[in-house]
């Protein structure tokens, strides 16, 4: 029998006398000391108000103050973890801190995120204990209603309230069930290890004795992500601190960092590489920027605001995040004056360096690395710093960037198919190393030296390792394997393309979307031509205005515009941030409209594939659908700042503007005389067409139903609320009559005649415990019901004698009003 070969292997030096027992907070600790009165953070907000500052010395007196009042208000025995509900601000490292010090695990948790994926974490780790930001509580409260019941504290000076959760009976699997796990871990993998030890000390004593991790060894964890479930079910990753302290501090060193360097946190809370922008400053007495989230997807003032106004010196990011800045690139951010010293990029494809080298000014001198790994082994595993004389180069060579070499403590592996040795040629990496381990989704213990399997293709040169691609970056098309990156780099390197991204969308047809510099951009199909093999130019090119931050995530910003017979893309149009809005059309201009978290509205005309006018909300991001009304000629827009609008469909100039006082996810629905809108603050707020407040009729619960106003019987108006009653009003607000549901009510009702007896009007609701109630419109009385397996939130619909509904257990359901049975079910795509 032939001799296994060893995988292609490299390894850095140990970090068990690098440092011995560290922790995050122990390094933050010991540079507050130093450094106690220098500036630790800096929160600006980019508008008229001051940047707001505060030295390490306060950072530690915040994180204190919330410390004590952990350790007296929770039960952290064993292992320990507290969520972190909040959007990046002033007090972020304080809070971090905090948690670490009590000492707990932080997991962060997105506000923006959609619910369930925010559910499905919490619950899977098992969350006793949420801290939520002061002004996110109704937000935090609205998107998890339902799920479980909650107790609540709030801390003085410190900006939080602290939530603890008692979870309801729920198979968190559920929400998820149907979707492919491809990680290759199981979703019944829990308690795996009483399937060969069933008393704990026995099973203690042999992962002492055979080397291994134990996720409940006390005070071990740092922190807790999950994956983007992009390629199945999110992951979850519990991070020890002897797992991400060495990244941190071999980074640190690479990069020189100093008291004096200003580093920006580019990265979300949710992903890892955020760890590392925010210890690497606070173990340095460097200073840590942070900006709102909204400034992020503002080039210009982005730009303005760290290279002008403070001056950052260090910056890691996606490559994409950087493409975003267009042509700030050349002349602020890699300019010859620019204050960056450090640019890292990681998390996707490196440049190719001709593009890198056009992104770069004359005379720029600043340090460019290659930073490669996976969430899976906490943030980063290699680390290459590019030659100086390759970007300063007037050659025109292109050679491909290597990933580099290992950082403190890990092991990198290349095996081919059947795990053999690859030393020359490709394979995929698997990463890992004696305590360069984390523990996923129900994971007790794991060997040390694991290797986890990244689904990243390289190739091995001369001991280098060479990125080719994912997994779910090679298809196949037109008979021949293709790796959809090599065509982003072919589009990136012509000279009228500013940047660009490539999707395989459905599996069926490439799309090349391009931020163009001119107007040539649209004969980029031709000129990729001379470069790419036939199989590999793009079926369809986009031109949009800017790209989002990430090519990956559920709302990618665009809006898709299908043909109805057969489903193809007719057209895609981009705003700045994601979609959650229906779209609504004008019946005699064909006009789109559709609303998004940028804050803005648009108006698309889907045949001439082009905007005819954006505007911006100024009361924050728009989360419902728009309302038209043609008798007056309105557009009706509420958004998440609890303004309501009314604004001229031609042209996009405001009519009149009026305030709920707080966020409106319900749609605006209008009547000949009025627009009714329901509001989070319990009330359905009444205006007149002219914009003046009428009435509000209030409930004891958040209205997320758009009111049905009725057009059969005398414009009743039809609502539900979180109190778990649907109300029907008359148009001057007073009730007719209430009917309480089995649980909360988030979706529209809807009216409708009887197939059977055409005098007779029916209402159509749900309930988001999955029962389906169908009501006389007059009296309220129950005529019909039926439960379904799974929550409910979507809005029924009847046609004839059917009603259509969705449910949370991904399928969608046709009821038979007639005999009250379901008749079949279609699974969703």
């Amino acid at each position: 029998m032939a001799r296994r070969r060893r995988p292609w292997r490299a390894a850095s030096a140990g970090t068990e006398d690098y440092a011995p027992k560290m922790t995050l907070q122990k390094m933050v600790h010991q540079a507050a000391s130093l450094y106690s009165d220098r500036k630790a953070v800096c929160f600006d907000e980019c508008n008229d108000k001051s940047p707001v500052f505060y030295t390490y010395k306060e950072v530690v007196s915040l994180a204190t103050e919330l410390t004590v009042f952990l350790q007296h208000y929770c039960d952290h025995r064993g292992t320990f973890e507290i969520g972190l509900y909040c959007y990046p601000g002033i007090n972020l490292p304080s809070w971090i801190l905090g948690i670490l010090q009590v000492p707990a695990a932080y997991s962060p948790l997105d506000p923006d995120a959609p619910p369930v994926l925010s559910t499905y974490f919490m619950k899977k780790c098992n969350l006793q204990y949420i801290l939520v930001e002061n002004d996110k509580i109704n937000k935090f409260k609205i998107s998890h209603a339902g799920w479980f019941y909650q107790s609540s504290f709030a801390i003085d000076h410190v900006g939080l309230t602290l939530f603890q959760i008692n979870w309801n009976d729920v198979d968190v699997n559920l929400l998820f069930d149907g979707a492919e796990d491809k990680s290759g871990i199981s979703k019944a993998t829990s308690n795996w290890e009483t399937d060969y030890v069933a008393d704990l000390d026995q099973l203690k004593a042999k992962t002492s004795q055979r080397g291994y991790m134990d996720v409940r060894q006390q005070h071990s964890l740092a922190y807790i992500l999950h994956t983007s479930g992009t390629t199945g079910i999110p992951k979850i990753v519990r991070v020890p601190h002897k797992c991400i302290v060495p990244n941190i501090l071999h980074l640190q060193s690479l990069f020189k960092i100093t008291p004096d360097d200003i580093l920006f946190m580019a990265s979300p809370l949710t992903f890892d590489p955020s760890v590392v922008e925010l210890f690497i400053a606070l173990i340095s007495g460097a200073s840590l920027l942070i900006v709102p989230n909204p400034i992020k997807m503002m080039p210009l003032k982005l730009s303005a605001a760290l290279f002008h106004r403070h001056r950052v010196t260090v910056l890691q990011a996606t490559p994409t995040f950087l493409r975003r800045f267009g042509a700030q690139l050349k002349s602020t951010v890699l300019s010859a004056s620019t204050s960056l010293r450090v640019l890292a990029l990681g998390g996707e494809a490196f440049p190719a360096l001709n593009v890198l080298r056009s992104w770069k000014g004359r005379e720029n001198k600043t340090h460019v690395f290659n930073l490669y790994g996976i969430t899976e082994v906490s943030s980063w595993a290699t680390c290459y710093r590019i030659p100086e004389e390759v970007l300063s180069s007037d050659l025109r060579f292109d050679s491909p960037v290597p990933l580099g070499s290992p950082l403190l403590g890990t092991t990198v592996e290349v095996r081919d198919a059947t795990g053999s040795a690859v030393l020359d040629g490709e394979g995929q990496v698997f990463i890992g190393g004696k305590e360069r381990i984390c523990f996923l989704d129900d994971e007790v213990i794991v060997p040390s030296n694991t290797m986890r399997e990244t689904g990243d293709f390289v190739r091995v040169k001369d001991a280098e390792m060479f990125f080719l691609g994912r997994k779910d970056s090679q298809i196949k098309r037109h008979g021949k394997r293709l790796n959809i990156e090599c065509v982003q780099q072919a589009a990136e390197g012509l000279c009228h393309v500013e940047t660009c991204a490539v999707i395989w969308y459905q599996q069926k047809k490439l799309i090349l979307f391009v931020v163009p510099k001119d107007n040539l951009a649209r004969d980029t199909l031709k000129e990729l031509q001379k470069h790419l093999p036939t199989y590999a130019i793009p079926d369809e090119l986009v031109l949009i205005e800017t790209l989002p931050f990430t090519l990956h995530g559920c709302y990618n910003g665009l809006v898709y515009v299908l043909g109805s017979q057969n489903g193809e893309i007719h057209c895609i149009f981009t705003t700045e941030d994601a979609v959650k809005s229906s779209a609504v059309v004008h019946p005699s201009t064909g006009l789109v409209y559709i609303g998004s978290h940028d804050q803005h509205i648009y108006a698309l005309d889907i045949y001439k594939k082009e905007r005819v006018w954006k505007l911006h909300c100024e009361g924050g991001a728009v989360f419902s659908s728009p309302y038209l009304s043609i008798l007056p000629d309105h557009l009706y827009v509420a958004t998440l700042g609890g303004l309501l609008l009314a604004v001229n469909p031609d042209t996009g100039n405001k009519i009149w503007k009026s305030s709920c006082g707080k966020p409106l996810f319900s749609s605006p629905h209008c009547s000949e005389q009025y627009v009714c809108i329901g509001c989070v603050d319990g009330n359905v707020h009444c205006f007149s067409h002219s914009g003046e407040k009428v009435w509000q009729f209030s409930t004891s619960g958040p209205v997320f139903s758009s009111p049905c106003i009725s057009s059969l019987i005398k414009q009743e108006i039809y609502f539900g609320s979180h109190d778990c009653f649907i109300y029907c009003c008359n148009m001057e607000g007073n009730l007719l009559w209430k009917f309480e549901t089995s649980s909360s009510v988030y979706a529209t009702p809807f009216v409708f005649h009887s197939h059977d007896l055409e005098s007779e009007t029916l209402l159509a609701a749900t309930s988001t415990d999955g029962t389906v109630w169908v009501l006389n419109a007059k009296t309220g009385l129950v005529a019909g019901v039926e439960k379904l397996p799974g929550e409910v939130f979507s809005s029924p619909v009847v046609c004839g004698s059917k009603l259509v509904v969705g449910c949370r257990n991904d399928y969608v359901y046709c009821l038979d009003l007639c005999i009250a049975e379901k008749t079949r079910t279609t699974k969703m795509c």
